[in-house]
């Protein structure tokens, strides 16, 4: 006769159900525990998204001044959020040149600056944005590279700016950016016409440049404008990076640099026979505009070039831009080659 199976070998229903039943008073509780859950992951989202930077914090400073640094970190979280009345807070009230050197767009005045931006700004998508990613300079002047992303005005633009300022407020402002990079044919589309562009970019506004950044460009500027490779590669520090954001070139070290400006002066926009316009910085780094060799002054017209220094007064970091849609393709390409030893 088979064995009778024991009470605890052959469980019940009711306990082999007992750990897939609640009780009615657990059910709302564990609800309850869920939905606090949620709500404070819910919140610290929020938060989290609350406190994110409005802008890329990518910002290179090692060569700018704290209060410099603060302040165009206000300026262009302004603009990005779109807030004409905070952007424009950081201009002067009484005197102000703003420019696109590329497209020859010229606001002379605050009230000029500010009917543009009421036309485009509050059209601007919340995520077109306007960050820094480079700023050389103080808080008397600086040059500042930054990227407008291309919901702003159709394409990306990265533009080398020349700025000065007094008392806390942007007197001159130029932008100096490459056609090519933002499209030859959209930027032909808008630029000024030949006969209407403007020629006094405002440059003898009084210079706010530190001595100590004037003379570095001074003694740069000269060397190119005379074809002196030599005296322009002395200027460099041993491991300094020259780049041409128009071209697409950068050379690393000294010896190098030398080389190329050699094979390179007599033929570029910034070299044999261009001018100084203006220099802006300070003593950590800055900047200088220029006005173009003769051969290129009904076509390019200028550019700018900024400049990092090291702990000697050497260049450690050109870097200079141009507009290139201004030239046949055929005569860019001939000007990247020479970057080839």
């Amino acid at each position: 006769m088979a064995e009778r199976p024991k009470a605890d070998d052959a469980p019940s229903a009711e306990r082999r159900h007992a750990h897939a039943r609640m009780s009615p008073t657990k059910t709302p509780l564990f609800a309850l525990v869920t939905a606090l859950a949620f709500e404070s992951l819910m919140a610290s989202h929020v938060r989290a998204q609350a406190n994110r930077p409005l802008i890329p914090e990518i910002v290179d400073v090692t060569h700018a001044t704290k209060k410099s640094a603060a302040f165009f970190h206000s300026f262009f979280t302004a603009k990005s959020r779109h807030d004409v009345d905070a952007a424009m807070n950081h201009f002067s009230k009484s005197t102000l040149t703003y420019i696109d050197a590329t497209l020859g767009w010229a606001f002379n005045t605050p009230g000029a600056l500010r009917d543009v931006w009421m036309q485009y700004m509050p059209k601007w998508p919340a995520t077109g944005l306007s960050y820094p990613t480079r700023i050389l300079g103080d808080e008397r002047s600086a040059l500042v590279v930054f990227t407008d992303t291309p919901e702003l005005f159709g394409a990306e633009i990265r533009t080398l700016a020349a700025i000065d300022i007094r008392d806390g407020k942007i007197l001159r402002w130029v932008d100096y950016w490459d056609g090519r990079h933002f499209g030859a044919e959209l930027a032909a589309k808008i630029r000024t016409p030949s006969d209407k562009f403007p020629t006094d970019f405002a440059a003898t506004v009084p210079g706010n440049a530190s001595p100590k950044i004037r003379a570095a460009a001074n003694k740069l500027h000269a060397a190119f404008a005379g074809n002196d490779a030599k005296a322009a590669g002395a200027l460099f520090s041993s491991d300094a990076v020259y780049e041409d954001m128009t071209l697409r070139t950068q050379i690393p070290g000294r010896l190098a640099i030398e080389r190329y400006l050699g094979r390179a002066l007599d033929k570029l926009p910034v070299g044999t026979g261009s001018s100084m316009l203006h220099v802006v910085g300070g003593d950590m780094g800055g900047g200088f505009e220029w006005q173009t060799a003769p051969v290129y002054r009904t076509t390019i017209r200028g550019g700018i070039t900024a400049i990092a220094l090291d702990a000697e007064g050497k260049v450690s970091r050109l870097t200079t831009v141009w507009d290139g849609a201004m030239l046949p393709l055929d005569e860019v390409k001939a000007l990247v080659v020479l970057s080839i030893e």
